[in-house]
């Protein structure tokens, strides 16, 4: 449950939002280790001597100018690549579908053709110009034409360049593409955890992006397929120290989803099994973290889940005893700081539910938080 975040901010914040963006995936796991390719066109005086880009299609990946080579639709890279006949405007196969005119012009679509070259020319790019490291040189030198730009195998600068294009066309709904650059990005990370063994920081990355693609099969309705991927999740996140709130969070989300799933098939006693892992994950971090506002806010909206189980399982006095903790909670949770506006939005409305599952029982948290 994700709020739409950039792809590149630190928080992830799954558990945030209403239930209709259940399944949108989470920020970037690469935030810590790479510099934004949105902002890259925004360079420095330190980075002003970079050496330029020699891509054969006149492309700058200092900047991303991906014009050609995206969907005007989802904004991401072209994904089986489809042209409009007669008009020959291109698009992502998936977002054309959705029309009988082409969305550019407005001619009637008298039929759809695969453009396999421009999608071997998309494929290359990612092959290729996403893997481009750059050298820097002193500010005060002068450039040098002969400098090499260095094509290297950098897991992370592709890592968040394909997650960054995968969210995008998630939040299109081109779930095809969105699962392919993210199976790409799980490759990468797993051939680079095969070099250097399972270090903290690929953990944590190959636990955020398999969960982003258990969030695309599940929006694709692959349920077990989406359940498996949320386990493999929890596994690596599990073999990471649990003193990072982030990671806990991340671990956290991965289970209330597989409790999700579990919820919307009627197995009640296998979701509540989840949400209890869920909240006790939370409950030790806010023992670590005793004044961290997010997390005291994570542990209610657990709360509710665990009750809203019970209260399913007509268990109706553990159900009252969660909702009315999760309300203490809230209650002894004071935000004043300008920066907590969100937090406070938060709050109130997790506060709201509570009270009215307490007074009247007619909503579900599954479907409310």
């Amino acid at each position: 449950m994700t709020t739409s975040v950039c792809p590149f901010s630190k928080a992830a914040r799954p558990d945030n939002a209403p239930k209709q963006a259940d399944t949108t995936p989470s920020a970037c796991p690469f935030s810590k280790s790479t510099r934004c390719p949105e902002k890259e066109g925004r360079v420095s005086k330190e980075d002003s001597a970079t050496v330029p880009a020699k891509c054969p299609f006149g492309y700058d990946s200092q900047t991303f100018k991906l014009g050609p080579f995206s969907c005007m639709l989802c904004q991401s890279l072209l994904f089986d690549s489809t042209r409009c006949v007669p008009c020959t405007h291109v698009f992502c196969k998936v977002c054309l579908a959705r029309f009988k005119d082409c969305p550019l012009c407005g001619a009637d679509i008298e039929s759809m053709e695969a453009d396999e070259n421009l999608q071997k020319m998309v494929d290359q790019f990612i092959e290729g110009h996403a893997r481009i490291k750059r050298s820097l040189v002193n500010s005060a030198d002068k450039e040098d034409d002969n400098k090499k730009v260095i094509y290297a195998y950098v897991s992370m600068e592709r890592g968040s360049f394909l997650v960054q294009q995968a969210m995008r066309a998630f939040q299109a709904q081109n779930y095809e593409s969105a699962k392919s650059r993210l199976a790409m990005c799980t490759e990468d990370i797993r051939d680079q955890l095969g070099r250097e063994g399972n270090t903290p920081e690929l953990c944590s990355q190959l636990g955020a992006v398999l969960g982003m693609l258990g969030d695309c099969s599940r929006a694709m309705g692959d349920s077990s397929s989406a359940v498996n991927h949320f386990e493999e999740s929890i596994e690596f996140l599990m073999k990471l120290p649990m003193d990072d709130l982030e990671i806990t969070h991340t671990l956290s989300v991965s289970l209330n989803k597989i409790g999700d799933v579990k919820y919307n098939v009627g197995d009640l006693h296998a979701a509540r099994s989840y949400y209890i892992r869920a909240l006790n994950v939370r409950r030790d971090a806010m023992k670590h973290h005793p004044n961290a506002p997010s997390q005291i806010l994570d542990v209610a909206v657990s709360l509710a889940k665990v009750a809203d189980i019970d209260r399913s399982l007509t268990n109706e006095d553990a159900a009252i005893d969660g909702f009315k903790e999760g309300m203490k909670l809230l209650e002894s949770l004071k935000l004043d700081s300008e920066n907590s506006v969100p937090l406070e939005q938060r709050r109130l409305s997790v506060m709201e539910f509570l009270k009215k599952q307490v007074e009247r029982p007619e909503q579900s948290a599954e479907t409310a938080l």
